[in-house]
């Protein structure tokens, strides 16, 4: 069974860091490409980042230069380092991956930043 757990939300100001972690299990963790979304209140779920198996990364243009993906194979981790939040980030943020053919979302880490 493929679980995705995210931690690391919160309450942040103008300008602060979070750093999410989502931890994965049920899947091959080093062969899936990861991924982050986020989805703000009356909006729709967009992606902010992915990163390959390989490392490759990918990143919204809303958050190039602000945010940072990551991952460690031998914890089955995925992270999400944001820096420079800004209110306009404020949303609930959901780790993603697909495996086997289908689709599998963590339960959301709310992510909120007050200007």
């Amino acid at each position: 069974q493929v679980h995705l757990v995210e931690s690391g939300g919160g309450l942040v100001q103008t300008g602060g860091s979070l750093r999410l972690s989502c931890a994965a299990s049920g899947i091959n963790f080093s062969r899936s490409t990861m991924a982050w979304y986020h989805q703000a209140p009356g909006k729709q779920r967009e992606l902010v980042a992915q990163i390959t198996r390989g490392g490759s990364t990918n990143y919204a243009d809303s958050v190039k230069g602000r945010f940072t993906i990551s991952r460690d194979n031998a914890k089955n981790m995925v992270y999400l380092q944001m820096n420079s939040l800004k209110p306009e980030d404020t949303a609930v943020y959901y780790c993603y991956t697909e495996w086997i053919g289908r689709t599998y979302w963590g339960q959301g880490t709310q992510v909120t930043v007050s200007s």
